[in-house]
């Protein structure tokens, strides 16, 4: 068996795992997502609606960290079972720039804390630009498959 061969075989295999791979980043991602924003909305130290952070530095009269948890929680669990997906992942996205630009202000991720933000927005930018993938209930609903096979295969 030579090197080609193997490469071959390896490729075919990780094609095989493109969908499940894609709609478990999906699924886990956005079921991790939502416990930040459960936590804000219902946990020990929920946020309330008004008070709170502002936003970078401009009172708007609701507290930013309530609309981050609202995001959150429910578009996390749009996200987990792929209903809108592009819209609520540009959102999610958004958001996380905004959370990481308020409250990481130093540039590197790994010395200010703002690695989970920075994976989020990674995660949730992809989500958008590729869908939901097969397994979703936009796939479902409204036909829109998205995912990385999908997009592969039109670039064929």
């Amino acid at each position: 068996m030579t090197l080609r061969d193997v490469n071959r075989k390896f490729t075919a295999f990780a094609a095989s795992l493109q969908t499940p791979s894609w709609t478990l980043l999906r699924v886990l991602s956005s079921a991790m997502f939502l416990t930040h924003g459960w936590a804000k909305m219902f946990g020990e130290r929920a946020q309330p609606f008004l008070g709170g952070r502002d936003f970078f530095g401009i009172d708007i009269g609701v507290n930013t960290l309530w609309i981050a948890g609202v995001i959150e929680l429910y578009g996390g669990i749009l996200l987990v079972v792929g209903l809108f997906t592009r819209y609520v992942a540009l959102l999610a996205a958004i958001l996380m720039i905004m959370a990481y630009l308020a409250s990481h202000p130093a540039w590197f991720p790994t010395l200010n804390g703002g690695e989970l933000a920075a994976m989020y927005f990674v995660a949730y930018l992809a989500l958008a630009a590729y869908g939901p993938g097969p397994y979703s209930l936009d796939a479902l609903l409204f036909g829109r498959k998205g995912g990385a096979a999908s997009a592969a295969a039109q670039r064929l």
